[in-house]
């Protein structure tokens, strides 16, 4: 069963995903939150600007997850995977401490009319339900 996502990017990261420079979409996590055990191939993503509107969808190619993360296996994700990633010398210090790792290969990235949605709380990646999902289902 496919699942589909409201993933919060900022404003530069989701220009790249949309003009195809950035092909992967990382999540380093403190903890075992979504999209962490939440996405698989095939499922459907939404891309929001960071205090902005929905402005493309996607779906998830491939997916890899890494748990018991340390500071040299962050660095070892870094070096491999960063030239899809696109993140900042900033970012990776930021998630020097992650014990969690989700990379999601994007492709079939679409533009869509901006949709403006009523989200309030602090979730910088959600798994939508029928019964809460910002009107985007």
């Amino acid at each position: 069963m496919s699942n589909t996502h409201l993933a919060i990017l900022k404003k530069p990261y989701l220009d790249a995903i949309i003009d195809g420079s950035k092909t992967v979409e990382s999540r380093l996590l403190k903890g075992r939150f979504p999209p962490f055990g939440h996405i698989n191939p095939g499922d459907k993503l939404f891309f929001k600007q960071s205090s902005g509107p929905v402005r493309a969808t996607a779906t998830a190619a491939a997916v890899k997850s890494f748990e018991n993360l340390t500071p040299a296996k962050i660095a070892e994700i870094k070096s491999k995977y960063n030239k899809y990633i696109l993140g900042s010398n900033e970012y990776w210090k930021s998630k020097s401490d992650s014990s969690f790792c989700v990379l999601v290969r994007i492709e079939s990235v679409k533009l869509i009319k901006p949709v403006w949605i009523d989200k309030k709380d602090w979730r910088a990646w959600v798994v939508l339900t029928n019964e809460k999902n910002f009107g985007l289902l």
